[in-house]
Protein backbone atom coordinates (compact mmCIF):
# COMPACT_ATOMS: atom_id res chain seq x y z
CA UNK A 1 0.00 0.00 0.00
CA UNK A 2 1.32 3.69 -1.00
CA UNK A 3 2.00 5.97 2.30
CA UNK A 4 2.72 9.24 2.35
CA UNK A 5 6.48 10.49 2.41
CA UNK A 6 6.00 12.21 5.66
CA UNK A 7 6.86 9.31 8.05
CA UNK A 8 9.66 8.02 6.09
CA UNK A 9 11.23 11.59 5.86
CA UNK A 10 10.64 12.50 9.47
CA UNK A 11 12.51 8.82 10.41
CA UNK A 12 15.55 9.91 7.62
CA UNK A 13 16.00 13.60 9.12
CA UNK A 14 16.57 11.94 12.34
CA UNK A 15 18.56 9.07 11.56
CA UNK A 16 20.85 11.65 8.89
CA UNK A 17 20.33 9.79 5.91
CA UNK A 18 18.17 10.66 3.00
CA UNK A 19 15.17 8.87 0.94
CA UNK A 20 15.81 8.69 -2.85
CA UNK A 21 12.73 10.18 -5.28
CA UNK A 22 13.72 8.45 -8.63
CA UNK A 23 11.94 9.56 -11.07
CA UNK A 24 9.70 6.82 -13.25
CA UNK A 25 9.01 6.73 -17.21
CA UNK A 26 7.22 3.56 -17.91
CA UNK A 27 6.65 0.08 -16.36
CA UNK A 28 10.49 -1.29 -16.46
CA UNK A 29 11.93 1.93 -14.74
CA UNK A 30 8.63 1.64 -11.85
CA UNK A 31 9.74 -2.64 -11.74
CA UNK A 32 13.83 -1.77 -11.19
CA UNK A 33 13.06 0.37 -8.57
CA UNK A 34 10.22 -1.30 -6.42
CA UNK A 35 12.69 -4.35 -7.00
CA UNK A 36 15.56 -2.86 -5.82
CA UNK A 37 14.13 -1.31 -2.79
CA UNK A 38 12.68 -4.38 -1.45
CA UNK A 39 16.45 -5.93 -2.52
CA UNK A 40 18.19 -3.05 0.05
CA UNK A 41 14.93 -2.99 2.46
CA UNK A 42 15.24 0.65 1.72
CA UNK A 43 11.80 2.90 2.06
CA UNK A 44 11.54 5.13 -1.63
CA UNK A 45 9.59 7.52 -3.38
CA UNK A 46 8.76 7.18 -7.07
CA UNK A 47 8.70 10.98 -8.77
CA UNK A 48 6.47 11.37 -11.69
CA UNK A 49 6.80 14.42 -13.37
CA UNK A 50 3.47 16.25 -15.26
CA UNK A 51 5.41 14.93 -18.67
CA UNK A 52 6.18 11.75 -17.58
CA UNK A 53 2.44 11.41 -16.14
CA UNK A 54 1.05 12.39 -19.58
CA UNK A 55 3.16 9.98 -21.35
CA UNK A 56 2.23 6.71 -19.05
CA UNK A 57 -1.99 8.33 -20.22
CA UNK A 58 -2.66 9.79 -17.04
CA UNK A 59 -1.95 9.80 -12.80
CA UNK A 60 -4.80 7.07 -12.52
CA UNK A 61 -2.81 4.78 -15.41
CA UNK A 62 0.16 5.49 -12.67
CA UNK A 63 -1.36 4.79 -9.32
CA UNK A 64 -3.19 1.58 -10.74
CA UNK A 65 0.21 0.18 -12.44
CA UNK A 66 2.56 1.02 -9.07
CA UNK A 67 -0.59 -0.45 -6.68
CA UNK A 68 -0.60 -3.60 -8.57
CA UNK A 69 3.42 -3.70 -8.88
CA UNK A 70 3.01 -3.53 -4.89
CA UNK A 71 1.21 -6.24 -4.52
CA UNK A 72 2.32 -8.82 -7.31
CA UNK A 73 5.79 -8.08 -6.44
CA UNK A 74 4.83 -8.49 -2.73
CA UNK A 75 6.40 -4.63 -1.82
CA UNK A 76 6.65 -4.33 1.67
CA UNK A 77 9.22 -1.70 2.20
CA UNK A 78 7.71 2.20 2.62
CA UNK A 79 6.44 3.31 -1.02
CA UNK A 80 5.67 7.00 -1.96
CA UNK A 81 4.01 7.81 -5.03
CA UNK A 82 5.26 11.75 -5.45
CA UNK A 83 3.77 14.37 -7.83
CA UNK A 84 6.72 15.99 -9.12
CA UNK A 85 7.10 19.96 -10.23
CA UNK A 86 3.47 19.69 -10.02
CA UNK A 87 1.27 22.74 -11.06
CA UNK A 88 -1.62 23.67 -9.17
CA UNK A 89 -4.11 21.96 -11.44
CA UNK A 90 -1.73 18.98 -11.62
CA UNK A 91 -1.74 18.90 -7.89
CA UNK A 92 -4.88 18.53 -7.46
CA UNK A 93 -5.67 16.14 -10.05
CA UNK A 94 -2.18 13.63 -8.70
CA UNK A 95 -4.34 13.80 -5.19
CA UNK A 96 -7.27 12.91 -6.94
CA UNK A 97 -5.93 9.66 -8.51
CA UNK A 98 -3.97 8.40 -5.99
CA UNK A 99 -0.82 9.81 -5.39
CA UNK A 100 0.35 10.06 -1.93
CA UNK A 101 2.28 12.84 -2.26
CA UNK A 102 2.47 15.73 -4.39
CA UNK A 103 4.93 18.65 -5.25
CA UNK A 104 3.17 22.10 -5.77
CA UNK A 105 6.05 24.16 -7.57
CA UNK A 106 4.75 27.46 -7.04
CA UNK A 107 8.18 29.24 -7.15
CA UNK A 108 7.21 31.16 -10.34
CA UNK A 109 4.69 33.26 -8.25
CA UNK A 110 5.02 36.21 -6.49
CA UNK A 111 5.52 34.74 -2.72
CA UNK A 112 1.93 36.03 -1.89
CA UNK A 113 0.98 33.79 -4.66
CA UNK A 114 2.75 30.67 -3.56
CA UNK A 115 1.94 30.81 -0.18
CA UNK A 116 -1.95 31.24 -1.14
CA UNK A 117 -1.73 28.62 -3.44
CA UNK A 118 0.42 26.32 -1.28
CA UNK A 119 -2.01 26.86 1.73
CA UNK A 120 -4.89 25.81 -0.40
CA UNK A 121 -2.73 22.30 -1.77
CA UNK A 122 -1.63 21.65 2.04
CA UNK A 123 -5.97 21.79 3.21
CA UNK A 124 -6.44 19.29 0.78
CA UNK A 125 -3.62 16.86 1.45
CA UNK A 126 -4.29 17.09 5.27
CA UNK A 127 -7.65 16.10 4.58
CA UNK A 128 -6.20 12.86 2.30
CA UNK A 129 -2.82 12.01 4.95
CA UNK A 130 -0.89 13.03 1.63
CA UNK A 131 2.22 14.97 2.14
CA UNK A 132 3.13 17.84 0.24
CA UNK A 133 6.28 19.32 -1.13
CA UNK A 134 6.86 23.35 -1.67
CA UNK A 135 9.71 24.65 -3.42
CA UNK A 136 11.51 28.13 -2.89
CA UNK A 137 14.06 29.85 -5.23
CA UNK A 138 13.70 28.04 -8.36
CA UNK A 139 16.36 24.59 -8.88
CA UNK A 140 18.68 25.73 -12.39
CA UNK A 141 18.71 23.65 -15.31
CA UNK A 142 15.34 22.00 -17.39
CA UNK A 143 12.74 20.61 -16.06
CA UNK A 144 9.71 20.41 -18.16
CA UNK A 145 10.33 23.17 -19.96
CA UNK A 146 10.57 25.14 -16.73
CA UNK A 147 14.67 26.65 -16.55
CA UNK A 148 16.05 27.84 -13.83
CA UNK A 149 19.33 29.46 -13.75
CA UNK A 150 20.13 27.46 -10.32
CA UNK A 151 19.23 30.15 -7.86
CA UNK A 152 19.83 30.22 -3.91
CA UNK A 153 16.63 30.30 -2.10
CA UNK A 154 16.37 32.87 0.42
CA UNK A 155 15.97 31.26 4.15
CA UNK A 156 13.35 33.79 5.64
CA UNK A 157 11.33 32.70 2.29
CA UNK A 158 11.71 29.38 3.43
CA UNK A 159 10.84 29.38 6.82
CA UNK A 160 7.52 31.50 5.49
CA UNK A 161 6.71 28.79 3.49
CA UNK A 162 8.02 25.98 5.92
CA UNK A 163 5.48 27.43 8.46
CA UNK A 164 2.54 27.07 6.27
CA UNK A 165 3.01 23.24 7.02
CA UNK A 166 4.21 21.85 4.25
CA UNK A 167 5.81 17.99 4.58
CA UNK A 168 9.32 18.91 3.05
CA UNK A 169 10.67 21.51 1.14
CA UNK A 170 12.89 21.69 -1.75
CA UNK A 171 15.13 24.91 -1.45
CA UNK A 172 17.71 26.19 -4.35
CA UNK A 173 21.17 25.89 -3.17
CA UNK A 174 22.93 26.16 -6.89
CA UNK A 175 22.04 22.75 -7.99
CA UNK A 176 20.16 22.04 -11.24
CA UNK A 177 18.17 19.67 -13.32
CA UNK A 178 20.30 17.51 -15.85
CA UNK A 179 23.95 17.33 -16.32
CA UNK A 180 25.93 20.14 -14.50
CA UNK A 181 27.64 22.53 -16.18
CA UNK A 182 31.91 22.38 -16.46
CA UNK A 183 31.50 25.80 -14.73
CA UNK A 184 29.32 24.77 -11.94
CA UNK A 185 29.97 26.12 -9.07
CA UNK A 186 28.95 23.89 -6.47
CA UNK A 187 26.48 23.30 -3.52
CA UNK A 188 26.18 26.60 -1.41
CA UNK A 189 26.23 24.94 2.04
CA UNK A 190 26.74 28.53 4.31
CA UNK A 191 23.01 29.00 2.26
CA UNK A 192 21.61 25.43 3.51
CA UNK A 193 22.69 25.53 6.76
CA UNK A 194 20.63 28.88 7.31
CA UNK A 195 17.75 27.45 5.93
CA UNK A 196 18.16 24.16 8.09
CA UNK A 197 18.53 26.72 11.23
CA UNK A 198 15.46 28.23 10.39
CA UNK A 199 13.23 25.21 9.49
CA UNK A 200 14.15 23.39 11.70
CA UNK A 201 13.03 19.67 11.75
CA UNK A 202 11.92 19.62 8.44
CA UNK A 203 12.72 17.78 5.80
CA UNK A 204 14.76 19.04 2.98
CA UNK A 205 14.83 18.34 -0.79
CA UNK A 206 17.62 18.63 -2.85
CA UNK A 207 16.79 18.51 -6.63
CA UNK A 208 19.23 17.74 -9.59
CA UNK A 209 20.84 14.95 -7.41
CA UNK A 210 22.84 13.76 -10.39
CA UNK A 211 26.58 14.56 -11.02
CA UNK A 212 26.62 16.21 -7.77
CA UNK A 213 29.72 14.72 -6.20
CA UNK A 214 28.81 12.02 -3.43
CA UNK A 215 30.75 14.06 -0.84
CA UNK A 216 28.90 16.91 -1.65
CA UNK A 217 25.63 14.81 -1.55
CA UNK A 218 26.72 13.48 1.94
CA UNK A 219 27.39 16.88 3.58
CA UNK A 220 23.99 18.27 2.20
CA UNK A 221 22.59 15.00 4.25
CA UNK A 222 24.55 16.31 7.47
CA UNK A 223 22.90 19.38 7.07
CA UNK A 224 19.36 18.52 7.13
CA UNK A 225 18.68 17.11 3.28
CA UNK A 226 16.46 14.04 3.71
CA UNK A 227 15.43 13.40 0.03
CA UNK A 228 17.57 13.41 -2.92
CA UNK A 229 16.03 13.21 -6.32
CA UNK A 230 17.43 11.40 -8.78
CA UNK A 231 16.38 11.20 -12.60
CA UNK A 232 18.84 11.60 -15.52
CA UNK A 233 21.85 9.64 -14.09
CA UNK A 234 18.43 6.28 -14.41
CA UNK A 235 18.21 7.73 -18.06
CA UNK A 236 21.81 7.73 -18.92
CA UNK A 237 22.33 4.41 -17.52
CA UNK A 238 19.58 2.75 -19.43
CA UNK A 239 20.11 4.61 -22.33
CA UNK A 240 23.93 3.16 -22.32
CA UNK A 241 23.18 -0.57 -21.33
CA UNK A 242 20.09 -0.60 -24.49
CA UNK A 243 23.11 1.20 -27.00
CA UNK A 244 25.42 -1.50 -26.24
CA UNK A 245 22.71 -3.89 -26.52
CA UNK A 246 22.13 -2.96 -29.97
CA UNK A 247 25.48 -2.00 -31.21
CA UNK A 248 26.64 -5.80 -30.05
CA UNK A 249 23.91 -6.94 -32.39
CA UNK A 250 22.04 -8.79 -29.90
CA UNK A 251 18.68 -8.05 -31.43
CA UNK A 252 19.11 -9.63 -33.98
CA UNK A 253 20.39 -12.96 -32.62
CA UNK A 254 16.94 -15.35 -32.01
CA UNK A 255 14.70 -13.39 -30.79
CA UNK A 256 16.94 -10.69 -29.35
CA UNK A 257 14.39 -8.00 -30.41
CA UNK A 258 11.64 -9.05 -28.47
CA UNK A 259 10.86 -5.67 -26.26
CA UNK A 260 11.58 -8.00 -22.76
CA UNK A 261 14.66 -9.04 -24.17
CA UNK A 262 15.64 -5.72 -25.70
CA UNK A 263 14.98 -4.30 -23.03
CA UNK A 264 16.56 -6.15 -20.09
CA UNK A 265 19.54 -4.16 -20.20
CA UNK A 266 18.82 -1.19 -19.35
CA UNK A 267 16.53 -2.40 -16.70
CA UNK A 268 19.45 -3.87 -14.65
CA UNK A 269 21.04 -0.74 -15.23
CA UNK A 270 18.20 1.27 -13.11
CA UNK A 271 18.61 -1.58 -10.65
CA UNK A 272 22.40 -0.85 -10.25
CA UNK A 273 21.78 2.83 -10.34
CA UNK A 274 19.56 2.64 -7.63
CA UNK A 275 21.48 0.64 -5.45
CA UNK A 276 24.35 2.61 -5.78
CA UNK A 277 22.10 5.59 -4.68
CA UNK A 278 20.46 4.06 -1.71
CA UNK A 279 24.14 2.82 -0.40
CA UNK A 280 24.88 6.76 -0.97
CA UNK A 281 22.32 8.49 0.92
CA UNK A 282 21.99 5.65 3.88
CA UNK A 283 19.35 4.45 3.54
CA UNK A 284 19.91 0.77 3.17
CA UNK A 285 17.95 -1.61 5.18
CA UNK A 286 16.23 1.64 7.15
CA UNK A 287 12.12 -0.21 5.76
Amino acid sequence: MLVSAKEMLTKAKAGKYAVGQFNINNLEWTKAILLTAQECNSPVILGVSEGAGKYMCGFNTVAGMVNGMLKTLNITVPVALHLDHGSYDAALQAMEDGFSSVMFDGSHYGIEENIEKTKEIIRIANEKGISVEAEVGAIGGEEDGVIGGGEVADPDECKMIADLGVTMLAAGIGNIHGVYPENWQGLNFEVLAKIQEKTGTMPLVLHGGTGIPAEMVKKAITLGVSKVNVNTECQLAFAAATRQYIEAGKDQQGKGFDPRKLLAPGTEAIKATVKEKMELFGSVDKA
